[in-house]
C-alpha cells in the first residue's frame, strides 16, 4: 500500500439500533493533514474510534499502520496512535501535577508495572516544552484553564511518540483565544513531528486552515472528500449542514478570522 497508512474498506458500525457508519471507505496517506467535518451525529467520532482500534465492526475492514484491525490487536495498535478529545472537567483536588499527567502517555509503551526512567522523563519534558507548558510543570492539573489543560492533553498524547495524531473536537468549549492557540499548536506539531493528522470538528470556524484534505460526513456516510478549496464551498456546506447559504457565509467568515 506504499505510503497509505489508513485504509478503511466499507466499514459498518452500529450502536444498538443506531447505525453510526454506513459502509464508509477512506484512505489516508502518510503525513497527511485531514479535516473531518460534519454536523453532530454524522459519524465523525466513530471514524476516529475505528482508526484507534476501539470500534467494533459489523462488516468491512480497517487497515492501520501495516495491520488489519482484529479483536486481538487493538491494544498494540493504540501504542502507535495518539488521541486527543474535548477538554474534560477536572476536579481541582486531583492529586496530580502537569508533569505527572503527561507521563501517563508513556505507560502504554512502558507497561503498568515498569517505572519510568530518565529517558521517559526527558520525553515528557520535551513535549511540555513543545506545547509551551514547561513553566507550569509542577502546577496541579485541576488548577489550569481549559486551554492549558488541552495543551497538557496534547503533550500527554505526544509523550507516547505516536505515528498517528487524532483530534476529536479539541477546541470545543474553549474560548476564542484558546481555540486559535490550539489550532496553531496543532499545525506546529503536525509540521515539526511529521505526523499523520486527523482533525474532527463540527464547527467550521475550528477547522485548521493547514488541512490539505477534507472529508465531509453526514448521517454515517462520507458525503464528499478532496481539497478544502474544492469542497468547502458555500453551496456544499449549506447542503451538508441544512443551513441557508447566508448562515454558512457568516460561519466561514469566522473561520477566516481564526
Amino acid at each position: 500500500m506504499s505510503d497509505i497508512v489508513i485504509n478503511i474498506e466499507n466499514a459498518v458500525v452500529s450502536y444498538r439500533e443506531d447505525v453510526a457508519l454506513r459502509g464508509v471507505s477512506l484512505k489516508v496517506k502518510s503525513g497527511g493533514f485531514v479535516g473531518i467535518v460534519g454536523p453532530n451525529g454524522a459519524g465523525k467520532t466513530t471514524l476516529l474510534t475505528i482508526v484507534n482500534g476501539m470500534g467494533k465492526l459489523l462488516s468491512g475492514r480497517v487497515w492501520v499502520l501495516g495491520d488489519y484491525l482484529t479483536s486481538g490487536n487493538g491494544h498494540s495498535l493504540r501504542k502507535k496512535v495518539g488521541y486527543v478529545a474535548q477538554v474534560q472537567n477536572i476536579d481541582p483536588r486531583m492529586p496530580m501535577n502537569v508533569r505527572e499527567v503527561v507521563m501517563i502517555g508513556r505507560y502504554g509503551l512502558l507497561g503498568l508495572l515498569r517505572r519510568p526512567g530518565k529517558h521517559d522523563w526527558e520525553v515528557v519534558d520535551e513535549m511540555l516544552a513543545l506545547v509551551g507548558m514547561s513553566h507550569l510543570a509542577q502546577r496541579p492539573i485541576g488548577h489550569l484553564s481549559g486551554g492549558e489543560q488541552q495543551r497538557v492533553a496534547i503533550a500527554r498524547c505526544l509523550a507516547q511518540e505516536p505515528e498517528l495524531f487524532l483530534l476529536d473536537e479539541p477546541t470545543a468549549s474553549l474560548d476564542w483565544k484558546a481555540q486559535i492557540d490550539i489550532l496553531e499548536l496543532v499545525k506546529l506539531i503536525h509540521d515539526s513531528r511529521r505526523l499523520t493528522t486527523l482533525f474532527v470538528t463540527h464547527d467550521l470556524s475550528s477547522l485548521p486552515m493547514a488541512c490539505d484534505r477534507v472529508v465531509l460526513m453526514r448521517e454515517g456516510l462520507i458525503w464528499g472528500e478532496g481539497s478544502p478549496e474544492k469542497l468547502l464551498t458555500d453551496n456544499n456546506l449549506s447542503q451538508l449542514y441544512d443551513m441557508p447559504v447566508s448562515a454558512v457565509k457568516a460561519r466561514r467568515q469566522e473561520a477566516i478570522l481564526v
